[in-house]
């Protein structure tokens, strides 16, 4: 006879892989509504990837004494997939690439879009329930999601570096929407407030995350964000 399944591992399914992924496509299914009727669709892909980035209010609710926890990486692992075979096989007039990709280009889907869950899943299994790992996730998601839609929206201050143009207003944004994400992502995770030495901590991650993303060449700061906040992590002794 086969072993019945551990309650640990069924409980960790659903609320790693169940309740993140009804989150997820829910928030996916308003923003579609909200284009329909008019609302901005660069902002509404904006939302979706600060929602995706904080689906780490999920972690408290698993147990991270089964190895079942890593279920939480669920949802970022079928967007993985999903970029993939839409980035080497769908074309421009596939809705995926319509609605994700800023040029209409499908092999756009393979760089920012597919790093992204890429960080969230490296972040979910090795970083699960620490400082790090909200932290990151708070300037990844909050952060570098809404620098470039501000810096597009509301970026008159310019500056080239690497030969990218960049705006102040946008790098401020990683700093401040970064911060504040990692503070409201705290809360979530460990249900109480940040303190001195967290915020200290926040404050110093959201600087490099701000000069990472000023230097970062096209497509790449969501694999290069997340890598420098945690070796930075590391390095700093935090």
């Amino acid at each position: 006879m086969k072993a019945p399944i551990q309650p640990v591992i069924l409980w960790n399914f659903f609320a790693g892989a169940v309740l993140p992924a009804v989150y997820i496509f829910s928030i996916i299914g308003l923003m579609d509504k909200l284009v329909a009727k008019g609302f901005p669709q660069d902002l509404s892909r904006k939302i979706i990837h600060i929602a995706a980035g904080s689906w780490v209010w999920c972690w408290p609710l698993l147990d991270p004494s089964d190895w079942s926890y890593v279920f939480n990486i669920s949802v970022a692992a079928l967007w993985t997939l999903l970029f993939l075979i839409k980035g080497l096989t769908a074309g421009p007039e596939d809705t995926a690439v319509k609605t994700m990709t800023r040029t209409g280009n499908p092999k756009e889907l393979l760089l920012g879009p597919l790093f992204f869950t890429l960080a969230m899943e490296f972040i979910g299994v090795l970083y699960f329930m620490t400082e790090a790992g909200v932290v990151t996730m708070g300037y990844l998601g909050w952060g570098d999601g809404l620098s470039a839609w501000i810096g597009s929206r509301y970026g008159k201050h310019k500056y080239k570096l690497l030969g990218r143009e960049k705006s102040i207003e946008g790098s401020l944004t990683v700093f401040l929407a970064g911060f504040i994400g990692s503070f409201l992502l705290y809360l979530l995770v460990f249900y109480t407030l940040p303190g001195f030495d967290a915020i200290v901590k926040m404050l110093i991650l959201g600087v490099i995350a701000t000069l990472v993303e000023a230097f970062s060449p096209s497509d790449v700061d969501n694999l290069l964000i997340p890598a420098a906040l945690l070796i930075s992590w590391h390095l700093l002794g935090f």
